[in-house]
């Protein structure tokens, strides 16, 4: 019984802590992406989502730094992304808005650089963003 007592005990600190060490992991933020295929930028916001992450787009702007409205403001760009420790990210699923495509990412986090990577068979597609706000 003692031995069960425990067991719960480590359990429920465990479920309570998992979440709050992603929330600090470096990967969480705002992120600015590099122009796309319409030369628009936008500000992804990166969110610990459970023990994994998940980022939503947050706006879009022209080339100009002007704010344009686009139907995927609000919308997940990617979700259920794990840590796989030394600064690399991975597993869950990416979208990618412009062709609505679903894609596997690989991120590796640089210090205020993030190097986002998807492929979908052989074709392949990567930007950097950077770092706006912790």
């Amino acid at each position: 019984m003692r031995r069960l007592k425990r067991n719960v005990l480590i359990s429920v600190v465990i479920s309570l802590l998992v979440p709050a060490m992603a929330a600090a992991d470096p990967i969480v933020g705002v992120w600015e992406t590099e122009p796309d295929r319409k030369n628009l930028i936008s500000h992804i916001k990166i969110s610990a989502c459970g023990d994994k992450f998940c980022g939503q787009i947050q706006s879009a702007y022209d080339k100009s730094g002007k704010e344009v409205k686009t139907p995927n403001i609000g919308k997940k760009l990617f979700w259920d992304v794990a840590s796989e420790g030394g600064g690399k990210y991975g597993g869950g699923d990416f979208w990618i808005p412009m062709v609505n495509v679903d894609v596997v990412p690989q991120m590796t986090l640089n210090g205020d650089s993030l190097t986002v990577r998807g492929c979908e068979h052989v074709v392949c597609g990567h930007q950097k963003w950077t770092r706006l706000s912790k």
